[in-house]
């Protein structure tokens, strides 16, 4: 019988599954399950209570259903045998974090009326100032494990998140027995076994070197967040193993067999890499949608300025694995188009006119913080700006270069990287913007090197549907996999010389505005931020 596999994808608004074919990668059948409740920004459902700002929560019960609704359904448009899948795996957006009880059940189903009981998805910006506070305290103390960070930990993981409970919802934080990673809370749905994954553990967790963050540490943040590590720490367990088996439970939801292998927990874009045959030291991969996460990996360890994390067998195992970040991509563009303009022109007629332009006609530049900056700067206080702007600004002017700020902002990381002595010899685009090839094109042109793109629409899910073989023992390894199922189409975006020319001496006002606003040489930005809040109040 020909055997297949699963991957689920479990992103921001929706989650979706992946049936694919183990000899060959072929992907069969799909479905996407939108989440009920989305990514809860303004309320909270249970009580109507609007959330503070820069809040932003999911529903557990959504991604059961994911399981529930979206994996039957690719099976059957796939048109195979139930009996013939061998394995499931599962990504998730990360950090994603939620508090539970011992068993796992998710303490917002015990505590319904409390925000903090709930998971924090990985855009709630609400705990900068515990982040800000993490990051001073190990500098002053000397904390080895802060370079692995680029010198600062983002208010997106773990640390800030927990601190945030504990400061706010004390008594939430002394009834949460364990503190996990949804893309461990889901395998744990589904094999009935808690693991803790590598890639989560050392990029969200702080894991570095077998150790997290002293007990003396946590005291020193908080007297009470010395059994920290208690909440968070678990079974370790490598990407591509096997978590488990399938319980009958799970196979209910999904319509699967009881007992074949589930695969331990992976984030969605560390395991787009090997989906896109990026298996080898210097191949990045942009995992370009509502947000960009660039991952990486390296033969030796190197300490880069703002990166997300740097984690051994983070991504392959046997690599340094580097992670970088944009806040907002995407979402930027939506913001413009369903806000600014409000119900005017459409992405598709936005991105005609801007194409009709050439490098550097509209006379703009932006930053591309409308949702902070997570590198290199990791300040998720800042804001964006648009310089430029006159009478005669048309809305495809911004457009364009809100697209290229975006591409500007890739090319400080990659900078970044490279002269930390990190070199990156390939750059992989997926995700969903890869669909709009004016965007790709801008990219290849600012970068000043040819993109590949990845083969596939559903780069997380067929990713993951790897790991699962591998988990299953179809393979022996994850490179062995990306060889046999992943898929690239090699320098599919070419740089136009002319263009590239114009884009540097764009790209150097865009350098300077960032350090001016990013840096701390102005920080009206700040001051604005800090300006809205109290008002708010």
């Amino acid at each position: 019988m020909t055997q297949h596999v699963v991957g689920v994808d479990f992103g921001t608004l929706s989650g979706r599954a992946v049936v694919v074919r183990v000899a060959d990668g072929a992907e069969l059948g799909t479905a996407v399950h939108e989440y009920a409740h989305g990514a809860v920004e303004r309320t909270l459902p249970a009580t109507g209570e609007a959330l503070p700002l820069h809040w932003a929560l999911q529903m557990p019960d959504d991604w059961i259903d994911v399981l529930r609704h979206a994996v039957p359904a690719a099976v059957a448009a796939a048109g195979v045998d139930p009996g013939s899948v061998i394995g499931i795996a599962t990504d998730f957006t990360a950090c994603t974090f939620l508090p539970t009880l011992a068993d796992g059940t998710p303490l917002c189903a015990v505590l319904p009326e409390q925000m903090h009981a709930y998971p924090k998805l990985w855009k709630h910006h609400a705990a900068q100032g515990q982040a800000d506070r993490i990051n001073e305290l190990a500098a002053l103390r000397g904390e080895s494990w802060l370079t692995r960070y680029g010198g600062k930990l983002s208010s997106e993981w773990q640390l800030a998140k927990g601190l945030q409970v504990l400061e706010e919802a004390p008594e939430v934080y002394a009834r949460a027995e364990r503190f996990v990673e949804a893309a461990d809370w889901i395998v744990w749905q589904l094999a009935g076994v808690e693991t803790r994954n590598a890639c989560t553990a050392g990029y969200k967790g702080v894991l570095q070197d077998g150790s997290y963050p002293s007990k003396a540490y946590l005291e020193a943040l908080h007297p009470a967040f010395g059994d920290w590590v208690s909440k968070v720490d678990g079974p370790l367990a490598p990407l591509g193993g096997r978590a488990g088996s399938l319980t009958e439970q799970a196979a209910g939801w999904t319509g699967l067999p009881a007992g074949i292998a589930v695969a331990v927990g992976n984030v969605d874009a560390h395991v787009t890499a090997p989906a896109a045959k990026a298996v080898e030291p210097g191949q990045l991969v942009a995992i370009m949608g509502t947000s960009t996460c660039h991952v990486m990996s390296g033969a030796s360890l190197a300490d880069v300025p703002g990166m997300c994390g740097v984690v051994r067998d983070g991504i392959i195992p046997g690599l340094w694995g580097f992670e970088a970040g944009q806040s907002a991509v995407g979402d930027i563009f939506a913001w413009f188009v369903e806000t600014l303009l409000s119900g005017g022109l459409s992405h598709e007629e936005l991105t005609q006119r801007a194409a009709a332009q050439k490098p550097g006609q509209h006379g703009l530049v932006a930053l591309d913080w409308h949702n902070g900056n997570r590198s290199v700067l990791v300040d998720h206080g800042l804001s964006g700006v648009i310089v430029g702007q006159t009478l005669a600004t048309r809305p495809e002017d911004v457009y364009r270069a809100l697209v290229e700020a975006t591409a500007f902002g890739t090319r400080t990381i990659i900078a970044v990287l490279e002269s930390s002595g990190v070199p990156v010899t390939e750059f992989i685009a997926a995700g969903g913007l890869l669909k709009n090839r004016f965007l790709m094109q801008v990219y290849a042109d600012v970068l000043r090197r040819p993109i590949s793109v990845i083969g596939s629409e559903q780069g997380p899910a067929l990713g993951s549907a790897m790991h699962a073989a591998v988990a299953a023992g179809a393979y022996p390894d994850i490179r062995a996999a990306a060889d046999a199922m992943g898929k690239v189409e090699r320098q599919a975006y070419v740089p136009d010389d002319a263009a590239a020319d114009v884009y540097d001496r764009l790209f150097a006002e865009y350098s300077a505005l960032h350090d001016y606003f990013g840096r701390g040489t102005n920080d009206v930005l700040h001051r604005l931020r800090a300006l809205r809040e109290e008002v708010a109040r």
